[in-house]
């Protein structure tokens, strides 16, 4: 019974989805049956490719579709069209509907003519060509539609068919699309190509100056006058300004007076994907009076300074119109080899250095040089770099270098910039009053750009008259940048500016038992202790400096037993013994490890030397104020003693 009832509903449900997708697709086929016949027009509005749309006291107004696919206006001016106004437009005439519709014969049985319905003279018509117009030049193969009256109520329009045969009754929205003025339907842009499809901006100014500069993968570079790097932000920033400009006024085609083309301050063209545009720019309006002002504002800052209106035109086009352009951007294009000029004189990343050689006057040639990239710090090898020193006849030497510093060196170099650009063309004489005769630094970098290596090369100049400036120029490049001198400071060349700073870092299982101060002018012990749990926390402050003993700067390669203490050469002063115990597997070493130090030169300054590490160096302030505690205890007199007041009695005022 229950297999019967299923099959009866299966049955059931079928014939419904039967009669219900019949039922839907006939009304669907219906409707775009209906959908068609309500068109007033029919597919050759698909690729519309020219418009024109004339009528009394309308000025007549012709489009084409251009090659790049963009609308242009021919009549009455030579134009980009603004595509939203021609979109509009061929959008009213693709989707146009009748409301109602007769025949023109119908007309004359009902004792009716055109004139009834303004369509003997229409006052517009609209006439399109698209794809599938043949290209004979015949302009009765455009089709047209002639807009008549308003109907007297219902906000309708009478439209004649192309041809003549038919009246619509549509929305009046068609009459006020078609009656769009002039000024709406040009476009107000100058250019149109985008700053991310833009490949090159390409300028030339009156003295026929030209400067190309070409997108280089995701970066800008100088193509001429000049082969150099371009600043990105600099340009872009530019780009998009000009692609930010608009027609301020339109004068009349037959203007000469004023012709760009007669009198060229600069031609401007950005080239985009199989496209360029060009603007010329004439004369400036009022250029004296706009001169002055800028002058007078802010010190001549461009940025300050009032827009300045130029007489313009299109390449191709004779439609003269006048524009603002900022002073800044006028300023950065005509001085565009400066303003456009990447400043930033080295383009590598700090992480892809491993290798730095620098070389000084009266120095041997030092090198920092990274460990393998896998390489990690340890206790015996805590730096990731090493100086490389060859002097003389001598193997190379190898000594840990202190990541910090050399790092530092490295990010200094790759934020490097110029302050000015002191010339794109020097002779050997400049080059030779600038220094590089005798460069004060030759720096290279190696670089790893993944399957090779790369070095860039660096030369650094002090001009015959030093001032705080320093010229500088790249590989053998001829243009020499003008940077800050400061970087002879940054980038020393001496190996004890970059040598690993930690001397020592005992292992956790080592012990400093005792530790001992000599006085060695008369070899009194200043201050003696064993090193235990229950040591003050003084003492606690000075083994952990002792455990893990680093200098803040190095003063000498090598140890001596005389240093140099405010301009003299004097024994040390005092030394520091400390005992420190090394246990082994089999047994327990103990060492003794000897640090002399001088007499504390100031508040933050006090050296000290060591013949284990032969080396002489300045403490770190933790260790220096520890020694003083130590050393100088019994001699510090202290604070002064608070004033004693007498108490206070009843009259006395109460704190």
């Amino acid at each position: 019974m229950r297999t019967k009832v299923t099959l009866i509903l299966l049955f059931l449900n079928v014939a419904l989805f039967f009669f219900i997708f019949k039922f839907e697709r006939g009304w669907r086929t219906e409707e775009a049956s209906m959908e068609a016949r309500s068109r007033v027009l029919g597919a050759e509005t698909a690729d519309i490719r020219s418009l024109r749309i004339s009528g009394f006291g309308f000025t007549t107004v012709n489009l084409d579709r251009q090659k790049d696919e963009k609308w242009a206006l021919t009549e009455p001016i030579e134009w980009p069209a603004n595509p939203h106004a021609v979109n509009r437009i061929i959008n009213e005439l693709q989707f146009l509907k009748h409301e109602t519709s007769f025949s023109v014969a119908d007309l004359q049985k009902n004792d009716q003519s055109l004139a009834d319905y303004g369509l003997d003279n229409p006052r517009l018509t609209v006439s399109f060509t698209s794809s599938s117009t043949p290209e004979d030049g015949d302009n009765d193969a455009a089709i047209s539609l002639f807009i008549g009256d308003e109907t007297k109520v219902g906000n309708r329009l009478y439209v004649l068919s192309s041809d003549r045969s038919r009246v619509h009754v549509v929305n009046l929205s068609l009459a006020h699309s078609l009656t769009i003025p002039v000024e709406d339907l040009r476009a107000d842009t100058v250019f149109s190509v985008p700053v991310f499809e833009a490949r090159s901006l390409n300028l030339q100014n009156a003295a026929n100056l030209r400067v190309r500069v070409r997108r280089d993968g995701n970066q800008w570079a100088f193509e001429a006058p000049i082969i150099a790097r371009a600043s990105k932000p600099n340009v872009e920033l530019s780009i998009n300004a000009l692609n930010a400009l608009r027609v301020r006024n339109f004068a009349s085609i037959d203007t000469t007076e004023h012709n760009p083309r007669n009198n060229t301050t600069l031609r401007i063209t950005l080239e985009g994907n199989n496209r360029r545009e060009t603007l010329i720019l004439g004369e400036a309006i009022g250029a004296t009076a706009i001169t002055e002002a800028a002058t007078e504002t802010n010190n001549n800052n461009p940025r300050t300074a009032p827009d300045i209106e130029y007489y313009a035109m299109l390449e191709g086009k004779t439609t003269l119109f006048t524009l603002s352009l900022p002073a800044v951007l006028i300023d950065s294009l005509l001085n565009a080899q400066v303003a456009l000029r990447e400043t930033r004189i080295l383009d590598f990343s700090p992480d892809a250095v491993t290798q730095l050689t620098l070389n000084a006057p009266n120095q041997p040639v030092l090198t920092l040089q990274r460990l393998e990239a896998n390489a990690q710090p340890d206790a015996l090898n805590p730096s990731l770099w090493q100086i490389v020193r060859r002097e003389g006849n001598q193997g190379p030497q190898t000594q840990s270098a202190d990541d910090q510093n050399v790092r530092r060196v490295i990010e200094k170099l790759s934020l490097l910039s110029a302050q000015k650009f002191a010339s794109d063309a020097p002779s050997d004489a400049d080059l030779e009053a600038w220094g590089f005769n005798r460069p004060e630094r030759e720096i290279n970098i190696t670089i790893d750009s993944g399957n090779s290596a790369k070095t860039l090369s660096l030369q650094i100049g002090v001009g015959v008259q030093p001032d705080n400036y320093a010229y500088v120029r790249v590989g053998n490049a001829r243009y020499i940048y003008l940077i800050d001198s400061e970087i002879l400071h940054e980038t020393p060349a001496s190996p004890l500016n970059y040598r690993q700073r930690l001397l020592r870092e005992l292992p956790e299982a080592a012990k400093i038992e005792q530790l001992t101060i000599i006085d060695l002018e008369d070899n009194r012990i200043v201050f003696e202790t064993t090193v235990s749990e229950n040591i003050d926390e003084n003492i606690k402050a000075l083994v952990a400096q002792l455990r893990s003993l680093r200098a803040k700067r190095f003063v000498s390669s090598s140890f001596t037993d005389k240093v140099e203490v405010t301009g003299e050469l004097q024994p040390w002063r005092y030394r520091l013994d400390t005992t420190i115990s090394l246990p082994s597997s089999t047994s327990e070493q103990t060492e003794i490890s000897s640090l002399y130090l001088s007499p504390r030169l100031g508040g933050a300054t006090q050296l000290a030397g060591s013949a284990e590490f032969d080396t002489v160096f300045e403490v770190m302030q933790p260790l220096l104020d520890s020694l003083w505690t130590l050393i100088y205890a019994e001699t510090d007199p202290g604070p002064p003693p608070a004033k004693e007041t007498a108490p206070a009695t009843e009259t006395d005022p109460q704190p």
